[in-house]
């Protein structure tokens, strides 16, 4: 079993280092300090749980969980959290596994034996406390990959797929723009029936043919703007 520790506090990741010595010793183990890191660690180690901190700057457990709903395979999740009522409440209505730091030796053990892998219905609704997702994330043949929502540029949908576009590379996603649109509809303008565009990387509008696209700072890629979306993404824009 490999088993990985998500926590922003050293002396916390630590303490459940050394329980799961004692509770589980045949475990592979592994650490991150912050969301990114514990994806990064996802994709090079493929744990088969994750012990993850619900309070972290940045990145927080919840937005963590949400995406390793991407994976084909997501890892079991137990959230870790201080004694907090509304956290508490939140995850006790979900039946979703937690322990209480500090956390003790009788505990872990009992949740390790009650892991499950989150389902949808269970994150959508501890979501509803959450910012939301962060950070893009794509299984590959090369593992799993991510971008920060804040660094893509577009979302263009491709047959089957959806790609995020940004400075320097593209993610493949397996969810619908439908989706994207609703979750990110404040952050991204529909343009065309096939492509989101960042309100706050628009550079312009350029002449496409006989028709306009849109111009994002850093990348290459130029959307088409259909005539149904252009006066309003002149009105989002304030460019007409």
């Amino acid at each position: 079993m490999r088993i990985l520790v998500v926590d922003d506090e050293p002396l916390a990741r630590e303490r459940l280092l050394r329980l799961l010595d004692k509770v589980a010793p045949e475990a592979e183990t592994h650490e991150a300090g912050n969301g990114a890191q514990a994806l990064e660690l996802v994709a090079s180690t493929q744990p088969d749980l994750l012990l993850l901190d619900i309070r972290m700057p940045g990145m927080d457990g919840i937005a963590v969980a949400s995406a390793l709903q991407s994976l084909e395979q997501p890892p079991a999740v137990i959230f870790c959290t201080a004694y907090d009522q509304f956290a508490l409440q939140a995850l006790d209505n979900q039946a979703v596994a937690y322990l209480l730091k500090p956390v003790r030796e009788e505990k872990l053990r009992d949740a390790l034996g009650r892991a499950g892998k989150l389902n949808r219905l269970q994150l959508a609704a501890l979501e509803d406390g959450s910012p939301g997702r962060t950070h893009l994330v794509s299984e590959t043949h090369r593992g799993v990959e991510m971008a920060a929502v804040d660094e893509v540029r577009c979302l263009v949908a491709e047959q089957k797929y959806v790609r995020a576009i940004y400075p320097g590379g593209s993610l493949l996603l397996t969810e619908t723009l439908k989706e994207l649109e609703e979750e990110f509809g404040g952050r991204f303008l529909r343009v065309h029936r096939n492509a989101l565009v960042s309100r706050s990387h628009v550079a312009g509008l350029v002449r496409d043919g006989e028709g306009w696209a849109v111009s994002l700072e850093g990348v290459e890629e130029q959307p088409a703007v259909s005539r149904r979306h252009l006066s309003a993404l002149k009105e989002n824009l304030r460019l007409g």
